[in-house]
């Protein structure tokens, strides 16, 4: 049994009609994967999928949470996943991909939809991962603040020492965002 064998689609033996799949997404999927990024996981996928004239409709839904590090201080960063994806599939002579629209062989009875799901997450992501203002951890700033780099003058980097600096001396009832 292989890694992504429960996300096999079995197209070739849906009647015409709407049908409806269900899937979680856990640490392991990430895993298999090979994805470094995504630390933990609770997503949980729907798939409708209507057949009709020889032509599948795939939308999915997926709703759930990603762990993700932090860029700034490398804590667990918990991002909420919320977000859907169609695509239209049909057979044909060859495999032929684009975003809205995928033919595939017509001797493939099944379609792996693990990479089309791992692709819509991947995209739910935002590209910088990093904790509310107050939110990171605090011996980590520090230690950012110590060693970062910045050319004289650079004024966005001046104001995000200050705001660390302000930060840092909060009490730390008061730096959790109350």
């Amino acid at each position: 049994m292989g890694k992504f064998s429960q996300f096999k689609l079995p197209l070739r033996s849906l009647a015409e009609g709407t049908h409806t799949f269900e899937y979680h997404l856990d640490k392991q999927f990430f895993a298999n994967m090979e994805s470094t990024d995504v630390r933990d996981a609770d997503v949980n996928v729907e798939l409708t999928v209507t057949y009709q004239h020889d032509v599948y409709n795939l939308s999915f839904v997926l709703k759930g949470t990603v762990t993700v590090p932090c860029d700034r201080c490398l804590d667990d960063l918990p991002i909420d996943i919320d977000t859907t994806y169609c695509i239209n599939v049909r057979y044909g002579e060859d495999y032929n991909d684009s975003d809205d629209f995928m033919e595939i062989p017509g001797t493939d009875a099944f379609l792996n939809i693990a990479y089309i799901i791992f692709d819509t997450v991947s995209l739910a992501i935002p590209i910088k991962h990093v904790h509310p203002l107050g939110k990171c951890n605090r011996a980590m700033s520090s230690l950012l603040k110590k060693h970062r780099a910045h050319a004289p003058g650079d004024e966005d980097a001046d104001l995000e020492d200050e705001l660390i600096d302000e930060i840092d001396s909060m009490p730390e009832d008061q730096s959790a965002g109350d």
